[in-house]
C-alpha cells in the first residue's frame, strides 16, 4: 500500500457556471486538470466554492498552501492577474475576487485573517477579468479568448506551490 503525504495546495476555485464571465474559473479548471501530471495532482485539494468566504480560508492546515481562481473585477475583461492572497485587500480599488457576495472581500480576508491560527493562509489569487454576469450568459468572448493564459497561470502557479515541474 502506498501512503501518499497530506495534499500541499488547496485550489478554491469560485464562480458560478449560470452566470456568464462568473463561471471561468470553474471552465478553466474543469478543463485543466485532466491535463496536470500525476505528481501535481497528488499534491492538489480541489474545492469547488461559490463564492469566497471565510470558511474555504479557516481549514487550511498549516504547511497548507491557497489557489483562489475566480473572475476579477477592476481589471479589463479577458486580463489575467496574479496576486498574494494578502495582498487583495491592500489593492482594493484593483483586482479582486468576483465571485465574493456575502461579505465584501476585504472584509473576508480580515475575518479569516483574524480567527485562523497563524493569521491567512499563504498563497494566491489568479483571475481574469470579466465582461459580463447577467443569468444565463455565456462566457464573454474576452475570456474566451483569454482562457489559455488563464489556464497556464494556474498551471504554473499550482506547480510552483507544490514545488512539482510542471
Amino acid at each position: 500500500m502506498m501512503h501518499l503525504e497530506p495534499p500541499s495546495v488547496r485550489l478554491l476555485v469560485c464562480g458560478n457556471a449560470d452566470r456568464g464571465d462568473d463561471g471561468a474559473a470553474l471552465s478553466a479548471v474543469a478543463t485543466l486538470l485532466p491535463t496536470l501530471a500525476a505528481s501535481l495532482l497528488e499534491r492538489l485539494e480541489v474545492r469547488r466554492c461559490g463564492q469566497l468566504r471565510v470558511e474555504d480560508l479557516l481549514d487550511v492546515r498549516p504547511g497548507e498552501v491557497t489557489v483562489v481562481v475566480d473572475a476579477a473585477v477592476g481589471v479589463p475583461p479577458g486580463h489575467v492577474v496574479s496576486l498574494p492572497i494578502s495582498g487583495i485587500a491592500a489593492t482594493m480599488g484593483t483586482a479582486a475576487p468576483r465571485s465574493s457576495h456575502e461579505l465584501p472581500i476585504d472584509q473576508v480576508l480580515s475575518l479569516a485573517g483574524t480567527l485562523r491560527a497563524g493569521g491567512l493562509p499563504s498563497g494566491t489569487f489568479i483571475g481574469i477579468g470579466g465582461r459580463r454576469f447577467g443569468y444565463g450568459r455565456p462566457l464573454s468572448r474576452s475570456v474566451r479568448l483569454a482562457m489559455p493564459g488563464f489556464q497556464q497561470a494556474i498551471a504554473t502557479e499550482l506547480a510552483r506551490l507544490a514545488r512539482v515541474a510542471s
